[in-house]
């Protein structure tokens, strides 16, 4: 994939295969998806496992697109080792606030890199505060923080409505992990990018205060 880190790569297509393998065979996405009773229960390993599964291929193609545009500025800011450490962090801090979440619900279940995208996404935006996208729909560049905020905004409409399996709740999750990550990687983003942190920051308090039940 043009310019991009290789452990971007390689995470970009761990998530295709195993998700492809999910959408093929119904015992092995049942066996890895994140399900509370079954976590609780001691089988933890579906913590880390659901995280490269997948709903269906609009949901992986969301996924790694958000990987594809935002992962290479972490990348290229923090090593690889620790673009590891943030990912698998955001990963699993994402899926223990779903547990938390949902721990009266044991039949709940869930799949998706939500947690670790997101944790990406924010950390992208902390250490690039001057980072401007556009999309093919919208073509006006906008400026990284908003694009955090709109993403939010869709994890907690589909908190609310909770009629998929993707794991929506770990988009809180993540965006707090990769925050404190990127700042503890990177601690002067605490004054370079004070500005931004606080946006986001905010943007996760507002969040809070909606992801009550």
């Amino acid at each position: 994939m043009l310019g991009l880190p290789i452990i971007v790569v390689i995470t970009i297509i761990s998530n295709i295969l195993i998700s492809s393998i999910g959408f093929r065979n119904g015992s092995f996405f049942n066996k890895y998806s994140f399900k509370v009773g079954k976590i609780i229960d001691g089988e933890q390993i579906r913590m880390f496992s659901s995280g490269f599964l997948h709903v269906d291929f609009n949901h992986l193609l969301f996924n790694m697109l958000s990987l594809y545009f935002f992962a290479g500025y972490v990348v290229n800011s923090i090593g690889e080792e620790k673009f590891l450490a943030l990912y698998f962090t955001s990963l699993y801090l994402g899926n223990y606030v779903s547990l938390k979440y949902h721990e009266n619900e044991r039949n709940y279940t869930a799949v998706g890199a939500s947690g670790a995208v997101t944790g990406v996404v924010y950390s992208a935006v902390l250490l690039y505060p001057e980072m401007q996208l556009a999309f093919l729909f919208f073509p006006i560049p906008l400026p990284g923080y908003i694009m955090a905020t709109l993403y939010l905004i869709y994890t907690l409409y589909g908190m609310k409505k909770q009629q998929d399996n993707i794991g929506h709740t770990a988009h809180f999750g993540g965006a707090i992990s990769g925050l404190l990550a990127t700042i503890a990687f990177q601690p002067d983003v605490l004054y370079n990018s004070a500005l931004t942190l606080g946006i986001l920051v905010f943007t996760i308090i507002i969040a809070g205060y909606f992801f009550k039940k």
